[in-house]
């Protein structure tokens, strides 16, 4: 059976051999962890109980429905009195919805058949693999983070024609994070503890026809210009094939998103994804009017966005940060 994970597809072979004699579960169901996915009779004359299941068998908290574990990982208070609750959970109606227009922003019973009846003309498809890890991850974010962003942009006419921007960018991280080391780091937010990380592992956002994925270079700041460049194509390659090993998603210190090779883009207040601290997004180059030598120029300018969890950082951090980043790809100091 393959089996899509969070960022892979798995191939897992039978554990017997012999007769499948029970599925539980059709091709494209989201299975639990811990559930039961087939059964296996190999011809022996007394019955054994043999099955594999899926992962690891956690204990299985079943209290409470799928719609109030949103609420309570959401953080949003819904005004509902239980028969209009109840109700929602009859239609299959997620609650934070819900546009409330009773009183005091109260959800009413016609609120919830409305939004029900509106739910029936479009038919629902369950998020699998990659899109449903990052919806996780982005519920998981907008919950825990305190996000602040700063914005400004570099003059990169002098290089551009024969710069790998994502290079310079790279090295503009590395400048960034020894300016401002509190960037680089993780934060348990549960503990109130704060580990900055020596090494800059940096998480690259790699787009796909299947979702985001954010793939992890290790150590940039030790490695030359062509390692960056090999290092980069190779992650983008395996990403692609759907063939990158799930150590190199995990432990990114700082988050690139390089949206402006879309070619739209200028400012972004991004989502940083802890327990990083920061991520930068860089946009579109364009040729802008710019004082240059004391009078007025056109050049190319690259607009550059940081946001960081203000629980940690602090503006003047972040600030450090980001001029570090601007002198590193305009020239005026080396990463």
């Amino acid at each position: 059976v393959a089996v899509e994970t969070d960022k892979a597809v798995v191939e897992v072979p039978s554990p017997y051999s012999g007769r499948t004699a029970a599925q539980h579960g059709k091709p494209g169901d989201i299975v639990p962890i811990g559930q039961k996915l087939a059964e296996f009779d190999d011809g022996a004359t007394q019955q054994q109980d043999r099955g594999t299941v899926v992962g690891t068998m956690p204990v299985l908290d079943t209290r409470g429905n799928e719609s109030d574990q949103r609420e309570r990982v959401s953080g949003a208070r819904v005004k509902a009195i239980p028969a209009v609750r109840a109700l929602a959970r009859k239609l299959g109606v997620d609650l934070i919805a819900v546009d409330p227009t009773g009183p005091d922003g109260m959800i009413t019973a016609d609120d919830v058949k409305r939004y029900a009846s509106a739910l029936a003309d479009v038919p629902a498809e369950p998020l699998h693999g990659v899109r449903r890890a990052m919806a996780n991850k982005m519920q998981q974010a907008h919950a825990e983070i305190v996000p602040a962003s700063i914005h400004d942009e570099a003059d990169v006419e002098s290089w551009i024609d024969k710069g790998d921007v994502t290079v310079r960018l790279v090295r503009a991280i590395v400048a960034g994070t020894r300016a401002s080391p509190v960037l680089n780091a993780w934060y348990d937010s549960q503990a109130m503890t704060l580990r900055i990380v020596r090494n800059v592992d940096l998480g690259i956002a790699i787009n796909t026809e299947d979702g985001l994925f954010v793939a992890v270079m290790r150590n940039v700041e030790t490695r030359d210009d062509a390692d960056l460049r090999d290092g980069l194509n190779l992650l983008k390659k395996d990403v692609e094939a759907r063939a990158i090993p799930l150590e190199e998603m995990r432990g990114a210190t700082v988050t690139l998103s390089n949206y402006g090779v879309f070619g739209v883009g200028s400012r972004a207040n991004l989502v940083v994804v802890p327990p990083q601290v920061a991520i930068v997004g860089a946009g579109t180059i364009r040729p802008r009017i710019v004082a240059h030598n004391g009078a007025p120029a056109v050049r190319r300018t690259l607009p550059l966005s940081l946001t960081f969890d203000h629980r940690v950082a602090t503006g003047a951090e972040a600030a450090r940060f980001l001029k570090a980043m601007i002198d590193s790809l305009e020239g005026k100091a080396k990463a």
